[in-house]
């Protein structure tokens, strides 16, 4: 591309104008956001942990038996595939909202869902590559997971807003990230930071209400409604703010590479 050496000898890409974006979206459009954190990301969560807690599906029910390692494991395996279906149907609408903002406007709640319905199944083919190849490389040795991840951070957005196919959004992002890689690394590893501190606010929040002892009381005798509560909110936060900067890098990337994002929308939705 023509544009593309310009691009990327006059622009650096920038960590704070990623943050930046993320941040103007959620604070233009926080209804279509945090509606969509919750509906699709903390709200099955919860209900997923309620159901298979009253199941009896535990760590301490396997260990005394009470439970087969069989139905332990089903039950595993149900909630990390349904976990990636709703992680990836959160990550597409909240692609299109966050896109629509750089363009200067606000999706809305049903133009973002819709988005991200279109493409669940190849998102759910996507993230279950995407997690196999992260995880087998974070087993050799760890840095080759890393690499990967780094390699790939960008291929859901890429797939929802350009209509790549699977293959074709893990090449795009591939281009896109080469050459910013260690930014993106320090952006995870801020991201890394913020969940830290968001899990640490929900520690507290917890001992608050039951103390240390009653805290752990109640988590023996299963997860609390309290808990579940806390876990929805900070889940929906989490959830928005990691979304939301995935896609800002995105297009900052984007940007970067290809030039100004609205000729190559245009293009894309002509």
């Amino acid at each position: 591309m023509a544009t593309s050496v310009a691009s990327t000898t006059d622009r650096m890409v920038s960590i704070g104008r990623v943050f930046s974006r993320a941040f103007a979206t959620m604070a233009s459009n926080p209804l279509t956001v945090f509606g969509i954190s919750f509906l699709f990301g903390a709200l099955p969560g919860v209900i997923m942990n309620y159901v298979a807690q009253n199941l009896g599906y535990s760590q301490q029910n396997l260990a005394t038996g009470a439970i087969t390692p069989l139905y332990f494991y089903t039950i595993f395996a149900v909630i990390i595939i349904l976990g990636i279906v709703f992680a990836m149907l959160t990550q597409g609408a909240l692609v299109r909202a966050t896109v629509a903002h750089s363009e200067g406007r606000n999706a809305s709640f049903g133009e973002s869902a819709m988005a991200g319905l279109q493409v669940a199944l190849p998102l759910f083919v996507l993230g279950i590559l995407l997690g196999l190849g992260v995880t087998l490389g974070f087993l050799l040795l760890i840095v080759p997971g890393i690499i990967l991840y780094l390699m790939w951070a960008v291929a859901a957005p890429a797939l929802v807003e350009e209509q790549a196919g699977v293959f074709e959004a893990f090449g795009r992002s591939r281009y896109l990230t080469k050459g910013a890689r260690w930014k993106i690394l320090a952006l995870g590893l801020i991201m890394l930071v913020i969940y830290w501190i968001f899990s640490a606010v929900a520690g507290v929040a917890l001992v608050t209400i039951y103390g240390v002892q009653g805290l752990a009381a109640a988590v023996q005798q299963g997860l609390p409604l309290t808990w579940l509560a806390v876990s929805a909110v900070i889940s929906t936060i989490l959830t928005a703010i990691i979304a939301t900067i995935q896609t800002s890098l995105y297009i900052e990337l984007r940007d970067w590479k290809d030039g100004p994002g609205s000729e190559a929308l245009s293009e894309v939705f002509a």
